[in-house]
């Protein structure tokens, strides 16, 4: 499963990406949307080989420059290294790179330096892709990789979540291809099976809420019933209240 990436030539594509096997072909989400008429430029003023530089995100906004180059300088010699802060407040976005010296200490430090905790936060590290990738949309225009969840914006090809390969092989697909092409007469489990079924499913459901519809009827009707100024009358009559 490893290794799998439906992407030629290095090249991104934002609707690639917000699929997990490749595989989509319309955008499912506003920010994908967003990001296929996004114009992004990488920043000419960020110095430094890209195939050198390591891309560490988040971090704990406590972490400061010293801890990040106290902590990736035991895979190797650090040519410089930034923390990306913000332009008014000066406080952490909690992400920053490091650029290394040589291809070794880039990949030591790319594999050794996965899942490991600064500042009690576990960190996340990545090859840089905004300058080494082409067409590269970064995340704050719907692009980027990874994700979580709840934040409802998942990309795929990151490290952090790896495309996947599509889970219908290619001779498999093309023979349902083929069989939901076949007439009634080729093939007995045409449309007509299908929606049989789903008609047979849908009156069952009917059915199950009429009667429990009914049920509920007939229950309130009992107690109403029983509570008629009739038999107020006869409970109130013959004291049964009392002791």
């Amino acid at each position: 499963m490893e290794g799998f990436s439906p992407y030629l030539d290095k090249e991104y594509d934002p609707l690639l990406a917000g699929s997990i096997d490749g595989t989509d072909e319309y955008p499912h989400d506003r920010a994908i949307a967003r990001a296929l008429s996004a114009k992004y430029k990488p920043n000419k003023r960020v110095k430094g080989d890209p195939k050198l530089t390591l891309f560490v995100a988040r971090l704990s906004p406590k972490t400061d420059e010293e801890t990040l180059y106290t902590v990736f300088r035991q895979y190797g010699k650090i040519r410089q290294h930034r923390l990306v802060r913000d332009i008014v407040t000066g406080f952490s976005k909690c992400y920053g790179f490091v650029e290394f010296e040589s291809e070794k200490s880039v990949r030591h430090a790319y594999l050794e330096g996965k899942n490991i905790t600064i500042d009690e936060k576990e960190i996340l590290v990545d090859y840089e892709h905004g300058r080494s990738l082409k067409n590269w949309i970064p995340r704050r225009l719907g692009g980027g990789f990874g994700g979580r969840k709840e934040s409802g914006q998942l990309r795929f090809g990151g490290r952090d979540r790896p495309f996947r390969k599509p889970i219908m092989a290619a001779p498999l697909r093309q023979a349902a291809d083929n069989e939901n092409r076949a007439g009634p007469h080729e093939n007995p489990r045409n449309y007509k099976s299908a929606d049989r079924g789903w008609r047979e499913t849908r009156e069952r459901d009917f059915e199950r809420s009429r009667r429990d519809r009914d049920g509920f009827r007939h229950e309130h009707r009992h107690r109403r019933h029983s509570r008629s100024p009739e038999y107020n009358r006869f409970v109130k009559s013959n004291d049964f209240t009392r002791k």
